[in-house]
């Protein structure tokens, strides 16, 4: 019992996230994981016990409405899984982490911080028999930092980042002049992976709306119409699948300026409206960390009240996910009008299992789940490059239209 408590090393706290460290204490918990290992090793009876890493499968996921917000979010709760050396399914994955803490102590000596696509690489190159994918990757850093409770951050990796900013906004990074993001041309501004900066950047908008594009073509066209000139507002882009810089810095932008409504511009497809919930609510895979990103002040007062709720609940939360409250502006079934009957494509075998995942999903509010329904019920599918059928300056004109109708939900 004794080695098996050793294993779990940072497990068995009463921790609720993945703590934001500076290198010399993210290296001494990689040390103190390393010790409990060897020490297990060097026994009388030497073991491989099992690492306990905090389950970050949906089955393991709950709901928080919000109390004094209007966000609600998705957390961990304190279910764990097991990868042990004596298992053939998880042998690989128990030593992958080893690997992987191993890279991160070497980048936090060297003071230096990785994407995760770096890692990749020399991981690749160091270990080709263990790391064969960057999924493989991915999901190690995951378990590293479901197991030493850090940030991927603190151990040296910085986030990839596909994000993009343009319209009414000014950046100013520390010791750097302000950039105007309405004069960075129709590509924008990139949004940067390192997150402490983006913490530290001052931001500054005379915007009214936060406009959330699904795709970089789209956002590509809205900022090269100027479309902001005529909409006060900035928009905003992951180019696809969020990223957690995009999420980080679109989170970034609802505290500081609450008062302006997110709206979000996805495909009619449940690809789509999976990209829109994902800013929306959260992520599972993330809830660890999110938790220390995503705080906000009005959130502190939150936790003041889930504090006393939480002292007598066994599902504790491990973290608060980075949500904004998006609205969704489009495209939506009420817009299939808009779109000639030649334009819907038939759903894909993909789309209708995003679907069934999402339907499932206890978060999703009910009008998504009307639009999800209609799309199954249709089988049809239809992408927000359909409306060029209006002209190519049509989107600007059904955006305001949208905003001035206040048809979104």
């Amino acid at each position: 019992m004794e080695e098996e408590a050793s294993m779990k090393f940072f497990s068995d706290q009463n921790t609720s996230y993945a703590d934001i460290l500076p290198p010399h204490e993210a290296r001494a918990r990689i040390e103190v994981s390393v010790l409990n290992l060897l020490r297990v090793l060097n026994s009388t009876d030497p073991a491989i016990s099992d690492l306990s890493l905090i389950n970050r499968k949906r089955s393991n996921s709950c709901v928080n409405k919000g109390i004094l917000t209007d966000v609600s979010y998705i957390f961990l709760s304190t279910s764990f899984t097991k990868s042990s050396l004596t298992n053939a399914k998880t042998a690989k994955a128990f030593v992958r982490v080893w690997k992987v803490m191993e890279m991160c102590f070497q980048i936090l000596l060297q003071g230096k911080r990785v994407t995760q696509r770096e890692l990749f690489y020399k991981l690749l190159c160091d270990s080709p028999d263990y790391f064969s994918s960057q999924l493989e990757v991915n999901r190690s850093v995951q378990d590293v930092v479901a197991l030493l409770r850090c940030s991927r951050f603190s151990l040296g990796i910085m986030a990839s980042t596909r994000g993009l900013v343009a319209g009414r906004l000014s950046l100013q990074e520390p010791g750097k002049e302000a950039v105007d993001c309405s004069a960075c041309g129709s590509s924008g501004f990139p949004i940067s992976g390192d997150l402490n900066l983006l913490d530290n950047t001052i931001i500054t908008s005379d915007a009214r709306y936060i406009i959330l594009v699904e795709k970089h073509a789209i956002f590509h066209r809205l900022v090269e119409d100027r479309v902001f000139n005529h909409i006060p507002c900035v928009f905003v882009t992951a180019k696809g699948y969020p990223d957690i810089a995009t999420r980080f810095f679109l989170h970034r932008m609802s505290i500081t300026f609450p008062h302006l409504p997110i709206l979000a511009l996805v495909d009619w497809n449940p690809a789509g409206l999976a990209i829109l919930c994902t800013f929306k609510f959260g992520s599972v895979g993330m809830g660890l960390e999110a938790y220390r990103y995503g705080k906000s002040r009005l959130q502190y007062e939150v936790d003041v009240i889930m504090t006393v709720i939480q002292v007598s609940c066994s599902d504790r939360p491990f973290g608060l996910s980075l949500a904004c409250n998006v609205k969704w502006i489009g495209l939506r079934g009420d817009d299939l009008n808009l779109i000639p009957q030649e334009s819907l494509v038939p759903l894909k075998p993909k789309d209708s299992q995003i679907a069934k995942s999402l339907l499932s999903s206890k978060i999703l509010q009910e009008n998504y789940r009307e639009e999800l329904s209609l799309m199954i019920e249709t089988g049809k599918r239809a992408e927000i490059e359909a409306l060029y059928c209006h002209g190519y300056n049509y989107l600007g004109k059904y955006i305001a239209t949208k905003i001035v109708q206040g048809k979104y939900i």
